[in-house]
């Protein structure tokens, strides 16, 4: 994973927003114990929830087998993998952490859940040891435990700023009432007070129920003459089509008033929607991802989840850091480098606070797919944020 010359900014959990469609079956979960990957000098832990129920369980196998893939393509041996199962817990988590740092890792990479980042980085951290974890709780993030996720203010900074760029003025939101939903809204207030457009109305929903949200915006964002000439709308495949079925019963015209939205908006059930053609999001380039799938189905006969490229990136970079300065290499001025690093998902970079910044595409809504209109910066510009 090479250095790149850029420069930094932010995260709410993924826990699973971004991990959609999961359930890939791949090779049969490995629960409980241990395992290692690679012989490298430099020991290296991974924690996942491979015994977790339900969704936990395909996200952790796919995690897992990207990580198996980043070790093989990086040449030469640099690291081993601990790779341990915290079964979805926080407590698991800690015993992971505890076991994994007693056997000599240098570095945790996950767990998945913000609890269990949360319980792994207090064992870490009494070790001086750091972790790059996978949740988009922003919340858990410190100096010391770097959040390598897809974070919604960034995505939220990148379309708002971008439909100023355009001539927007004035935004409408409706919020759904999750965690997802708060921190979208949070950071809506900030970008649009820095790029100085209106909030013309908010409203929100329980999470599945947008009806009586959209019949009270409507006043604002229907008709011919609406008051508002964006709408956000930070939802996920799983509620949206409630929401643009409520939005062409009130009138909504997504021609007159433009859709917003963030990166749980990449998949293709979105892109059907008749109320959100047109509509634009931020989200990174799809194409590193398209190459990693395609690398991932050859090797394990199946798709990987969307998340999958986060545990490749970090074991690929956590490689390359060994190679370069060996356990050097995992301190917190070369974590936070404001050179970043270049991954399957473009550029990154860890900040301080432990958050991260990403280079994003915008990409709109056309005939049931996306087509990205503004490209990823290849290099990130310095914030104040």
């Amino acid at each position: 994973m090479s250095s790149r010359k850029v420069s930094r900014p932010q995260a709410v959990p993924v826990e699973p927003s971004y991990a959609a469609g999961v359930a890939s079956p791949g090779a049969p979960l490995q629960t409980g114990g241990s395992t290692t990957i690679g012989t490298g000098p430099v020991k290296v832990a991974l924690i996942l929830p491979m015994s977790a129920p339900g969704q936990g369980g395909g996200v952790a196998q796919s995690m897992r087998n990207a990580a198996d893939m980043a070790v093989s393509e990086f040449q030469g041996q640099d690291i081993t993998l601990l790779v341990k199962d915290d079964n979805g817990t926080p407590e698991g988590a800690r015993a992971a952490a505890q076991q994994a740092l007693a056997e000599g890792a240098e570095l945790i990479v996950g767990p998945v859940f913000s609890g269990s980042v949360q319980a792994a980085a207090q064992v870490a951290r009494e070790r001086g040891k750091p972790v790059i974890g996978f949740s988009s709780d922003a919340s858990v993030a410190t100096r010391g435990v770097y959040l390598l996720s897809f974070l919604v203010q960034e995505e939220v900074d990148r379309i708002v700023a971008f439909a100023a760029a355009q001539g927007r003025r004035s935004i409408a939101a409706l919020i759904p009432e999750t965690q997802y939903g708060r921190v979208a809204e949070a950071r809506l207030q900030q970008a649009a007070a820095r790029q100085g457009l209106r909030i013309a109305a908010l409203e929100y929903y329980p999470a599945g129920q947008p009806q009586v949200g959209v019949q009270r915006l409507s006043r604002v964002i229907g008709g011919a003459a609406p008051q508002a000439d964006a709408l956000f709308i930070p939802d996920n495949g799983d509620g949206l089509p409630a929401v643009a079925q409520a939005l062409q019963m009130a009138g909504f015209d997504p021609a007159r008033v433009k859709p917003l939205g963030t990166g749980v908006w990449n998949e293709p059930r979105i892109f059907a929607l008749p109320a959100l053609q047109g509509g634009w999001f931020a989200a990174p380039d799809n194409r590193g991802f398209e190459a990693f799938a395609e690398r991932y189905r050859a090797r394990f006969n199946t798709d990987p989840i969307r998340l999958a490229t986060l545990s490749y990136d970090a074991v690929t970079l956590a490689a390359a850091l060994a190679r370069m300065q060996g356990v050097q290499g995992f301190s917190d001025a070369v974590l936070t480098n404001p050179a970043g690093f270049a991954g399957a998902d473009g550029v990154f970079r860890f900040n301080p606070d432990g958050t991260n910044a990403r280079a994003l595409t915008v990409q709109e809504i056309r005939n049931g797919t996306a087509v990205a209109i503004s490209g990823a910066p290849r290099t990130l510009v310095a914030s104040g944020t």
